[in-house]
């Protein structure tokens, strides 16, 4: 299967007549949800988070409204995850605040040659295929936070969240904040 760019997804309105309901079936406009490809969303020492250990967090912000595909945020996740590992071990909290409800649809078409009239069907079945899932990401809002105890990793973390924000579609906002 051929991805679309993300530029096709990043920064469209909500579209309509994708939802996928369990308990009202005429509402049911999504008959096949694609699997979701982000596998964790909270890692490393969540234990020590939710007593209080962490004082030191650094947040990844938008700063536009934006639609991102759980491709990228898995990317960005797997990335930074690995990246705290080999410098930190478990002694640091990760987490990913979207979650991607948002089923995208593709209507393929073909231009050209002999293949277009005997796979394309015009309007009649315009609805598309679910191809994928996104989020939706309202500016200011939090993509992901970092929570660690030394703030000697600071410099470090801020590096990190640059380089991952390069694959995310949109710019993002790099927030340090000390909780007393």
């Amino acid at each position: 299967m051929v991805i679309r760019k993300a530029l096709a997804y990043s920064k469209k309105h909500k579209t309509a007549f994708t939802r996928k309901s369990k308990t009202v079936k005429h509402l049911n406009y999504i008959k096949v949800v694609p699997l979701q490809k982000v596998t964790k969303f909270n890692m490393a020492d969540v234990a020590g988070f939710n007593k209080g250990k962490y004082k030191y967090f650094i947040k990844i912000y938008s700063t536009i409204n934006v639609q991102i595909r759980d491709l990228a945020l898995e990317a960005v996740r797997q990335f930074i995850h690995n990246q705290l590992t080999k410098r930190m071990g478990t002694d640091y909290y990760f987490t990913c605040k979207p979650y991607p409800h948002q089923v995208l649809r593709d209507n393929k078409t073909f231009s050209g040659g002999s293949k277009g009239e005997r796979i394309q069907s015009g309007m009649s079945h315009s609805f598309g295929t679910s191809t994928g899932r996104a989020a939706y990401i309202k500016m200011g809002d939090p993509i992901y936070i970092i929570g660690f105890s030394d703030k000697k990793h600071t410099a470090f973390i801020r590096t990190l969240c640059k380089s991952a924000s390069s694959k995310l579609p949109c710019k993002v906002k790099i927030i340090y904040e000390e909780v007393q």
